[in-house]
């Protein structure tokens, strides 16, 4: 069971890392460059629905396995930031790897 939450759990994060990539660096600058706002609308509503699901998972997979105790505001914390869920989830499986 521990296998499938952390595969969801790195599923879910890739996901919400390449929406907040795309968003930051696709959809933004065509609206504010070239005034199309459509990607942005698309975009940013994918991009916070895998935000809420991501949150979700992260709660989800915390309470199935014994996550350490820096995990859970590091997870949050890093999907807020462009690339963190890339870093969270190598650093997350670096730590239960040992």
């Amino acid at each position: 069971m521990s296998k499938i939450s952390l595969k969801s759990l790195s599923w879910v994060g890739y996901l919400e890392g390449i929406s907040f990539i795309l968003l930051l660096g696709v959809a933004m600058p065509l609206k504010y460059q070239l005034g199309i706002v459509e990607p942005v609308k698309y975009l940013g509503m994918a991009h916070g629905v895998l935000f809420i699901a991501y949150v979700l998972v992260l709660m989800s997979t915390a309470s199935k396995i014994k996550l350490p105790l820096w995990a859970m505001p590091s997870g949050v914390l890093a999907s807020l930031l462009p690339f963190g869920p890339f870093v969270f989830d190598r650093a997350l499986k670096r730590s239960l790897s040992r």
